[in-house]
């Protein structure tokens, strides 16, 4: 039973341009940590991401959500967790503050994501190995299908789960192989051209095969350069990315991604606001067979809806630390697996999280176990830090989902 909630408002100064882009260029990593302390002696943590200010506030939403799960037993939550998602998520007074966005859908990401944590936590097992093994049935009754019943309903997502079963011993492989990852952190915005051209060679000497660039200048002349210098860095065989971090109004993306074309970006991501869902429609049409990338932004499942069904985007990058949790993650998947679209989460994490999710999308929902993004700069402060050897993800061994803070 939990008997307990803690929260904390966790914030990590980078420094030296780390973590900049062309929008955010001073960041504090933080997190607003949920800590739900059971009887049984486990504690499960979750937390949100911010880049600072405000960090106190998504914990203030966060300890209302996490009062009202007070007195109730993990194994009783999670039975039946969507139920539990939309009651919360719909709270009358909170709802209005977004819905199911910005603050309060942030604290109520903490508060599941603890869920999750200590549910894998009291079964001994890592969140991956919790998720591979439920059952269609049950991996469904934690997810909400509110506004998502045009496109999937309970039992469509059921169906989905089971026809993927027959792949899934094969797809297990991966637990000893490894996923792969990508290197983000080789073109932070603020980094000179000389650091990021070192960067690269470092990235590839460590094994990362694929590594992404921060654009979005004043002057597209300093982020057409830099493109081409990584790509000059890292040769043809490598997978480069772009981010624009929102930067772009339509008319500048549609003036300058044309001109990344050269150097074969692999995927241009956020070129523009993100709630402008026929904006990236019109800019992936132009700039086809180029793909786009987004979800960083992307608050909720309803909108993730509105983009594949438009075609919008190649990638999916929704991050479980903001959208509404795993719970909320999941049903994204789902929708991505059904319209053929890869997941590459964002992970301002560090990974941590994300690592035990794009396995549980590999191995029970068949989703091409494609990379995921590697960013530093947090790993000293985690009991559990990410493992990468050779740019790849080894699989993590110990109960929960790896998100436990040495400092909270």
């Amino acid at each position: 039973m939990i008997f307990k909630i803690s929260t904390a408002d966790a914030r990590y100064p980078l420094g030296s341009g780390a973590g900049s882009d062309a929008i955010h260029r001073n960041p504090i990593y933080s997190y607003a940590v949920t800590n739900l302390h059971d009887d049984s002696g486990h504690t499960g943590t979750g937390f949100a991401f911010t880049l600072g200010e405000g960090n106190d506030l998504v914990c203030k939403a966060a300890q209302f959500f996490a009062d009202q799960l007070k007195g109730r037993d993990i194994e009783e939550l999670m039975a039946d967790f969507g139920k539990v998602f939309n009651e919360l998520s719909n709270e009358q007074q909170f709802r209005w503050l977004g819905p199911h966005k910005g603050v309060a859908h942030l604290g109520l990401a903490s508060v599941t994501n603890a869920c999750y944590d200590l549910w894998a936590k009291k079964r001994g097992v890592p969140l991956w190995k919790l998720l591979i093994d439920l059952k269609p049935e049950e991996i469904v009754n934690t997810l909400d299908f509110s506004y998502l019943e045009d496109e999937m309903t309970k039992e469509q997502a059921i169906e989905l789960l089971q026809s993927n079963i027959g792949g899934k011993e094969e797809r297990s492989k991966i637990i000893e192989k490894g996923y792969p990852g990508y290197d983000t952190s080789i073109g932070w915005f603020n980094y000179s051209d000389e650091k990021v051209r070192e960067n690269v060679h470092k990235a590839m000497a460590e094994g990362f095969t694929a590594m992404k660039l921060k654009v979005g200048s004043k002057e597209f002349e300093r982020d057409i350069r830099r493109s081409h210098l990584v790509r000059e860095a890292a040769g043809d065989s490598a997978t480069i990315m772009l981010d624009a971090n929102q930067q772009w109004t339509l008319p500048q993306a549609l003036e300058i991604c044309p001109q990344f074309l050269s150097m074969n970006p692999y995927w241009i991501e956020e070129p523009t606001h993100p709630d402008d869902v026929l904006a990236h429609k019109v800019l992936a049409e132009a700039i086809a067979p180029t793909k786009l990338a987004l979800g960083e932004h992307v608050p909720n499942r309803i909108i993730f809806k509105n983009y594949l069904q438009t075609k919008s985007a190649g990638f999916m990058q929704v991050d479980a630390v903001r959208v509404g949790g795993v719970s909320e993650f999941i049903s994204v998947s789902l929708l991505c697996k059904k319209y053929g679209i890869p997941v590459v989460p964002h992970v301002g994490d560090m990974g941590q999280l994300h690592q035990h999710l794009v396995l549980f999308n590999h191995i029970s929902m068949g989703h091409e176990a494609l990379f995921l993004e590697h960013i530093p700069h947090l790993q000293k402060h985690f009991v559990h830090p990410v493992n990468i050897k050779g740019g790849v993800y080894k699989t993590p061994m110990e109960p929960g989902s790896s998100c436990d803070l040495k400092e909270f």
